[in-house]
């Protein structure tokens, strides 16, 4: 009997031992990468010092440089909002609904998986913070697509009309996941610890940070200090310009100590890149070569087909996948292979979209051998319409074919400036068939519209701003517009979500700021690195007309009143809405802004 007790007491300890080891055998599963895509507005290539700019002070960027892979053929839109739809969803920008800043084409199809979608669905926090661009209503909104937490100013830069009125880049009210909220200090300083803080409440799971500045976008304000580096060189164009991109760089450097101190950096995925060429680090001649400032020894600025438009810089730094040293990626990419590369490298299961883009992770890795030749295309459209042909690039490695007419040899002429078309018709011919291919195939949906969608229960009031007007100019889109008065007009495409009884509230000024139809403004207050406002000039208008489809409404103006309003039984779905504010002197203009309001 004692022998049994004894023999029972041994296997017990013995399979009392083998489950600690086991339990010691066993490891936690590895976590993701976290990811961090930091987007500078309008900084070109040129316009750091790594890229041999003598002039310009960005040494946290130059190190980052250093120590990253850096994609030196990486070619984006050649304007703001397209860029950013593209690097969000790895399709075309136009494919997307994206090819234009303002005109409600800046709006993301709603049906686009984002990239903050498939890291959420993933499992990862997911924050944005700075410039979204690409919709200021519901169902585009940052916090519509996929971030969990938003952070933003409105439209495509501080101080155009669907931002807080009279922000300034100080001290301003911006969103907080579509509400508003006063903030203290510098706009790229309160991006950069509003990025930190969403940060340190995550670290405990991977997060996915998209740190978007709207620096240096103008207008040009930035603390005296910044300029004051830069305002005695000749050679630089605009002092202001190359300020906040020091600023950006005093963030940057800031930013990764924390990251490091908080021991992050080593299992993230840092992206560095910029949106389109440079807006005001050079000046040109008409045919775009460069007469001042540094631009790399590229042709063209932003929004151009020339490769200064659209070539931009982009560095990857991740320690733990060995990618801390400095090395060059030299074949040609683009700013769709960003989201499926990124889903390749942290294992993500990835959306059933058909991505424009590839994942570039093999050249990443070194595997270079099978990498097979491609061509890339951009343009630049800036319409209400697309224009098949206008200011394109058909891109190889070796060839940039230019408005289908123009060929480049890029390994011997990387300046662009000998077109030898005339040399290889064969090629020409080879890039044109391939846009051709191309266009057919992104303009399937060219003839829909984005539309603005009217949902109470998701935004209320919905705001809707001439910014999104369809016209044939450029609409009012930025403040500066609206206090002067311009005199212009459009329509909105607008979508009911459900039957009722809708009331529509036209306004000269935002609601924000209280004031009468008839208001004036003084000038607005002195900024440093810029010029004050313009005064708001008084505008008496004497009747007000609502068109909503095919009903429109009429009514005399008091021009004391703060609005207009006029009441719509509405069905759900598509269709245009206009409005026409007529003054004492028989000049109309469509309200601003028109607040929406379900009443039954």
């Amino acid at each position: 009997m004692e022998k049994t007790g004894l023999l029972f007491r041994t296997s017990v300890l013995l399979f009392l031992l083998l489950i600690g080891f086991g339990s010691c055998m066993r490891t936690e599963p590895e976590r993701k990468p976290n990811v961090i895509v930091i987007i500078t507005d309008d900084q070109g290539y040129g316009d750091m010092a790594f890229h041999g700019n003598d002039w310009i002070q960005t040494p946290h960027m130059d190190q980052l440089a250093r120590e990253s892979f850096r994609l030196t053929d990486f070619h984006v839109g050649t304007t703001c909002a397209p860029t950013r739809s593209g690097l969000m969803t790895g399709r075309n920008c136009n494919r997307v609904g994206v090819w234009h800043t303002v005109m409600g084409r800046s709006l993301l199809r709603k049906n686009e998986v984002t990239m903050a979608d498939v890291f959420r669905d993933n499992g990862y926090a997911t924050g944005m913070f700075g410039k979204w661009h690409l919709g200021d209503n519901y169902p585009y909104r940052p916090h519509d697509r996929g971030f969990d937490e938003a952070f933003y100013h409105g439209g495509g830069g501080v101080t155009q009309a669907p931002d807080w009125w009279d922000n300034d880049y100080f001290d301003d009210t911006y969103l907080r996941n579509g509400k508003p909220e006063k903030v203290t200090g510098y706009c790229t300083d309160v991006w950069f610890s509003n990025a930190l803080d969403f940060i340190e409440r995550n670290n405990d799971k991977p997060f996915f940070c998209y740190l978007s500045t709207n620096s240096p976008h103008g207008p040009f304000h930035v603390p005296q200090e910044y300029i004051d580096l830069y305002k005695e060189n000749p050679n630089i164009t605009n002092p202001n310009f190359y300020g906040m991109i020091t600023n950006v760089d005093d963030n940057l450097g800031a930013f990764r100590v924390r990251l490091e101190e908080m021991g992050l950096a080593e299992n993230t995925i840092l992206i560095f890149m910029t949106d389109n060429g440079t807006a005001a680090g050079v000046e040109l001649d008409r045919d775009g070569f460069l007469t001042a400032g540094y631009n790399s020894g590229m042709r063209g600025r932003k929004s151009s087909e020339y490769n200064g438009g659209h070539r931009v810089p982009f560095f990857i730094h991740w320690p733990d996948g060995k990618m801390d040293a400095g090395k060059d990626v030299e074949q040609i990419t683009s700013y769709n292979d960003v989201l499926p590369t990124l889903i390749d490298l942290c294992g993500l299961e990835g959306p059933e979209v058909e991505f424009d883009g590839q994942s570039i992770s093999p050249l990443l890795k070194g595997d270079v051998a099978d990498w097979p030749e491609r061509i890339i295309i951009t343009d630049t459209q800036r319409e209400d319409d697309t224009e098949k042909w206008k200011k394109c690039a058909i891109m190889t490695g070796k060839w940039h074919l230019v408005r289908g007419e123009e060929l480049y040899d890029m390994v011997n002429d990387p300046g662009q400036t000998t077109n030898v078309a005339d040399l290889h018709p064969e090629i020409v011919k080879e890039l044109r068939s391939a846009y051709e291919l191309w266009w057919e195939d992104i303009s399937v949906d060219f003839d829909d519209y984005c539309e603005i969608i009217i949902n109470t229960e998701k935004e209320s009031p919905v705001c809707i701003r001439s910014h999104d007007w369809h016209t044939e100019g450029l609409p009012p889109w930025n403040q500066g517009h609206i206090r002067t008065g311009k005199t212009d007009n459009g329509y909105w495409v607008v979508d009911v979500a459900e039957a009722g009884t809708y009331e529509f509230a036209l306004r000269r000024w935002p609601l924000e700021t209280g004031l009468a139809l008839n208001a004036s403004l003084p000038p607005g207050e002195a900024v440093s690195g810029g010029k004050p406002q313009p005064a708001g000039i008084s505008i008496n208008f004497i009747s007000a007309t609502m068109k909503a489809g095919t009903e429109e409404q009429t009514t005399a103006v008091d021009p004391g009143q703060q609005d207009v309003r006029f009441t719509f039984d509405l069905e759900p779905g598509e269709f245009r809405m206009q409005t026409w504010l007529e003054d004492t002197e028989g000049i109309t203009r469509g309200a601003y802004y028109v607040y929406v309001n379900k009443v039954e």
